[in-house]
């Protein structure tokens, strides 16, 4: 469970924005552009000895979940508006590590129930390697090493990786991966063994 994660989670340009119309603006396309990319930039010289600085965006691996990880998704995304119950496991409140047990388990998974024992329950992955299905672990603190809340990937494009979690002040919603204050609390990502 992640305290306090309301109000600078959504903070944009200068004004803050509810999770909800956080992901309407941004399936609308109107942050596409503000979002964090890969981006190298060179100097080259040409023949006649002039410089030109040439950037180049690297395209960002794009994926879409399947078969059984399709199934835990849609069922994650059933519980959006679900308000946050700590040790919660039903449509009357949840918390993060039961909504992952929730929508595995309608997918036919049986999974570990709490955020630590989920954390070893897959292989680690690396964030430029995120697909939807895998899962995201935080810790309460920026810099923090202890485990305290999951969330569960849903899409990964070229604006960045998406996430359904249980916040603590919002319920089951959707965030960017990329807000400073879940990159911030970031520990690790593991793909589920299914």
């Amino acid at each position: 469970m992640l305290a306090g994660c309301h109000r600078k989670l959504n903070y944009r340009d200068g004004q803050y924005r509810s999770a909800r119309e956080m992901v309407r603006l941004k399936k609308a396309g109107r942050y596409a552009n503000s979002r964090p990319t890969d981006k190298t930039k060179t100097v080259r010289t040409t023949p006649s000895g002039a410089r030109t600085k040439v950037v180049t965006k690297r395209p960002m691996r794009v994926g879409s979940a399947t078969g059984t990880l399709a199934s835990v998704i849609e069922a994650a995304r059933s519980y959006q508006g679900t308000p946050y119950l700590y040790g919660g496991t039903t449509r009357l409140g949840l918390d993060c590590s039961g909504l992952l047990q929730l929508s595995f388990g309608q997918a036919g998974v049986n999974i570990p129930r709490s955020s630590n024992e989920q954390a070893v329950w897959g292989t680690p992955v690396k964030t430029t390697e995120l697909q939807p299905g895998d899962l995201v672990f935080f810790g309460a603190a920026p810099g923090s090493r202890t485990i305290t809340h999951v969330g569960l990937v849903t899409v990964v494009d070229e604006e960045g990786v998406d996430f359904i979690h249980a916040s603590t002040s919002l319920g089951v919603v959707e965030n960017s991966l990329e807000s400073d204050y879940y990159l911030s609390r970031f520990i690790r990502a593991v793909r589920p063994q299914l």
